[in-house]
């Protein structure tokens, strides 16, 4: 009875004993097991790659280690973020070294090169269809933009017209490459290329910023001319007459007879004064009258006078006004308009001033000079005599547009020799 009762007592001492016996061989035999199954699955992984040759795989206790080596430092690299993905791998030791085998290092880029080639033997007819239709479209485009008749008629000159021509080539070149691209299903490519483009073009835009101005101000003054040939015009400084405007440049001759070339964008922003745009022009000249002259007879006289000029018009009238007193006398503002396409501006100007000087000084009335003069005593023997002034005649003297005319004829000629450069046309748009 006593030994029945001994024998639970037993039991309960030798269960710890007996779990722990249990414990330690099934244990390490499940993390053999585990270890076995995590080489076996790398070195699965690494034969289907095919990169790694000799290279070999070892487990313990969830450390994985791998010796060998490969075609370079990255393919060995890449063993290490592979092994890390199986489930239950704790470390890796990856031992694996770049290769020095230079034929086995050339097999994957000769693999490579093989491969490429056999997709453009496999895409060629492809692209043939597509470079075809990209050629049928930019003829198309060239062959419509070198007509002539279209262009020229919606253009207002031929520079214009050239653009026109350009704008429809560049659309046609870029319609074909959307062409070829959808053919060849690679129209992503596509918004790579204008990206590309884009960003070359506003480089250049910034390298290049003076010449796209003027040739922009260039556009501007084909379409909307503020001055034709043979134009008198003042342009920033410059005066002189109108050669031709080109699409760099626009040329002036110089009384002088100089050439003068301001850059376009230059004209576009300067103050154009156009002194031929109406035919009446006004001359203007000082004289000062000494103190004490009847200054209302005066003006009165020197008006009658520039009026009956023949050359002088009726309408505006002659005008005669006081502009300042001064220490010397006073001095008088004296004008008159002209037609300029009949008259010299200068010639009429200086036939006035001596009519003008001529009727002051038979009226009595003393022309004053505002410079100072020192006069040194003498002698009776040594003295100078005033010098006086000779008879002159009150005929007027010719004073027609004949210097003009014959810097008309000089820009006439000088237009004949280049006459496809000029962007001036009569029947453009004034402002």
């Amino acid at each position: 009875m006593r030994f029945l009762l001994l024998i639970p007592l037993l039991l309960t001492l030798a269960m710890p004993a007996l779990a722990q016996e249990a414990n330690g061989p099934i244990g390490t035999e499940n993390t053999e097991q585990m270890d076995a199954d995590i080489a076996t699955r790398i070195r699965e992984i690494v034969r289907e790659l095919g990169n790694y040759e000799d290279v070999t795989v070892s487990v313990s206790e969830g450390i994985v280690t791998m010796r060998g080596t490969a075609n370079s430092a990255l393919e060995a690299a890449e063993l290490t973020s592979l092994a890390n993905r199986i489930e239950g791998v704790v470390a890796v030791k990856n031992e694996v070294t770049e290769t020095t085998d230079v034929a086995r290092r050339l097999d994957p880029a000769i693999d490579r090169f093989q491969a490429r080639l056999d997709q453009v033997v496999v895409i060629l007819p492809l692209m043939l269809i597509a470079l075809a239709a990209f050629i049928v479209v930019v003829l198309v485009g060239f062959a419509l933009a070198r007509l002539k008749r279209p262009w020229d008629r919606i253009a207002p000159n031929a520079f214009v017209a050239d653009i026109y021509r350009q704008l429809v080539r560049l659309a046609f070149v870029i319609f074909g490459i959307v062409i070829a691209l959808d053919i060849m299903n690679a129209t992503a490519l596509l918004s790579t290329i204008l990206g590309a483009a884009g960003i070359i073009g506003l480089a250049i835009g910034f390298a290049v910023r003076d010449t796209v101005e003027n040739f922009i101000a260039s556009v501007m003054l084909s379409f909307r001319q503020p001055f034709r040939p043979n134009d008198t015009v003042e342009i920033n400084g410059d005066q002189g007459k109108v050669i031709r405007l080109t699409s760099r440049a626009t040329i002036l001759l110089s009384f002088d007879g100089n050439h003068i070339r301001i850059p376009n964008a230059t004209v576009f922003k300067s103050r154009i004064i156009n002194f031929t745009q109406n035919a009446e022009r006004r001359f203007m000249f000082n004289i000062l009258i000494a103190r004490g002259t009847d200054l209302q007879n005066v003006r009165q006289l020197m008006e009658e006078t520039v009026q009956s000029l023949p050359f002088v018009l009726d309408t505006p009238a002659a005008s005669v006004w006081i502009e300042t007193l001064e220490p010397a006398g006073t001095t008088l503002v004296v004008t008159g308009w002209i037609n300029q396409n009949e008259t010299s501006i200068t010639m009429a100007k200086g036939e006035a001033i001596r009519q003008v000087k001529l009727a002051v000084q038979n009226a009595g009335v003393v022309i004053a000079d505002s410079s100072q003069v020192v006069v040194l005593e003498r002698g009776d023997d040594d003295a100078v005599s005033e010098p006086q002034d000779a008879t002159e005649t009150t005929d007027v003297i010719g004073v027609d547009a004949a210097e003009d005319m014959a810097l008309e004829d000089i820009i006439q000629a000088e237009r004949q020799q280049d006459a496809s450069e000029d962007l001036l046309r009569d029947d453009a748009l004034k402002e």
